[in-house]
């Protein structure tokens, strides 16, 4: 068979991702604080870029950002300074040190507000710094060292003794020593192995050594979880008041002494837009605090005019760089665009959810909002991520409103959120000495015309994180 090269000419369509559409996709999913950090990085990298400033415009930027006439019109100002012979300079200067001033502050950069905020003391370095106020010996700083080294966020030890003691040389005697040392340092139970153990530590603190406190949680911590005192008292001979008496006591310690050191930060949230009620209709505004508003700088715009004596390997990269920055404008102004028009599409669907609560959110889809709007459902999906709203009812994410359905027995179906809100108001009202079991909410919501499987109810009380009934149960 032979071989032989032919040319033929074929029609085919395809989409290409080009940088700049993949730059303005990108642009669609940023939160806000992300998208403020890559306009920062940009405006480093492009000097074609800059942030207006409010009420300034192109035509008031000079070529070279100076207005030299100002200057020239200033009148110069002169101060005489009629210093007295008779100072005693060395008197003034031993009186007032200025060694202070000496260094200029000049050229230095202030630092963040994160980083000047105090800082939160987390459980290392407590533990550490009562180690070196006990002042101990070489070999029980080490062991000390070592031991919190190895506790975890919630102050448990997770090695065992003899690992400390083969790591570190020393006999077991001195390692249960130190142990005994850290576990009464603040907070109290702290470096016990586990529950059992950090509240049997912080009872013997309180000198309850014997008491039916520690009984209850030597022999029945499982009753105590399940709320089952009537077993506990009979187990124990004793009253089911004093049972409850104990129950009170032990209510008062902390299973996780080191979850109050915790490096966890509070996250705050700035919404993204704002939906704003006015008379009976609702209106939508952008968030536009803080975004910088960017626009091409009118000194290389004159660079490029005419009769500029700047080379063409100058213009030519100005000219990458304002089709990069004019790119990134127009980015930013589609991404603004389109959350308004997912936002205004959410509004209109879930218009009842605003005016009444969340008890009327009603079932949504991606699919939805894709069709009103004229979009495809990935561009929705990437706008409502990360995105948040500040509506009369509350801030949400832009993904909430958007929920399966559950069906009525008869009517419309609702939303599973507003499902989720309704078994939150029933376990609200139950007898606490009585609660409801997952049943008894099935045929209570079977009443108000939702039905659910039982399964289902279990699934949304534990995403609530509610407790089953019978650890509900309150006898006082």
């Amino acid at each position: 068979m032979a071989l032989e090269l032919k040319q033929s000419l074929t029609l085919a369509q395809r989409l290409v991702m080009t940088p700049q559409l993949q730059q303005a996709i990108k642009l669609l999913q940023l939160s806000r604080l992300e998208l403020l950090e890559t306009i920062k990085e940009e405006m480093e990298v492009n000097p074609v870029l800059e942030d207006r400033l409010s009420g300034e415009s192109d035509e008031e930027i000079s070529a070279d950002g100076e207005d030299k006439k100002a200057e020239q019109d200033l009148p110069e100002v002169k101060v005489d300074e009629n210093t007295p012979d008779d100072v005693d300079w060395d008197n003034y200067l031993s009186e007032y040190n200025t060694e202070w001033t000496r260094g200029s502050y000049e050229g230095r950069e202030a630092p963040a507000l994160d980083n000047i905020t105090p800082a939160k003391t987390n459980l290392y370095s407590h533990l550490m710094w009562q180690l070196g106020m006990s002042e101990p010996g070489d070999e029980q700083k080490e062991i000390g060292v070592h031991i919190i080294e190895n506790l975890n966020e919630d102050g448990f030890l997770e090695i065992s003794l003899e690992e400390i003691s083969h790591t570190t040389g020393y006999p077991l005697d001195r390692v249960h020593e130190t142990l005994k040392l850290i576990q009464n340092f603040d907070p109290v139970g702290v470096a016990a192995r586990d529950t059992r153990d950090s509240l049997l530590i912080q009872i013997r603190f309180q000198n309850l050594d014997g008491s039916l406190v520690e009984k209850i949680i030597l022999e029945h911590l499982k009753d105590l979880e399940n709320r089952n005192y009537d077993h506990i008292a009979k187990t124990l001979s004793v009253s089911v008041e004093e049972v409850i008496d104990a129950v009170s006591v032990i209510r008062g310690l902390e299973p996780k002494p080191g979850r109050i050191y915790s490096d966890d930060r509070t996250v705050y949230v700035t919404p993204d837009i704002y939906i704003i009620r006015v008379g009976d209709d609702y209106e939508i505004v952008q968030n536009e605090d803080g975004l910088p508003k960017l626009q091409i700088s009118a000194y290389y715009k004159n660079i490029l005019r005419n009769g500029n004596p700047a080379s063409e390997k100058v213009k030519t990269y100005i000219q990458e760089k304002l089709r990069s920055a004019a790119w990134l404008i127009k980015s930013i102004h589609q991404r603004q665009r389109t959350i308004y028009k997912v936002t205004e599409s959410i509004v209109r669907f879930q218009k009842d959810f605003l005016d009444k609560g969340i008890a009327y959110l009603k079932p949504l889809v991606l699919r939805d909002v894709a069709e009103d709007i004229g979009m495809h459902e990935s561009t929705v999906s990437r706008v409502t991520t990360n995105k948040y709203v500040h509506s009369p009812q509350g801030l949400f994410e832009l993904k909430f409103f958007f929920n399966s359905s559950i069906n009525k027995i008869d009517g419309d179906p609702v939303a599973s959120e507003s499902v989720k809100e309704r078994i939150r108001m029933i376990v609200k009202s139950e007898n606490i000495t009585k609660p409801y079991s997952d049943q008894e909410i099935v045929d209570i919501l079977e009443k108000l015309n939702i039905k659910v499987a039982r399964r289902t109810v279990a699934k949304y009380r534990e995403a609530m994180g509610i407790l089953p009934s019978r650890k509900r149960k309150q006898l006082f």
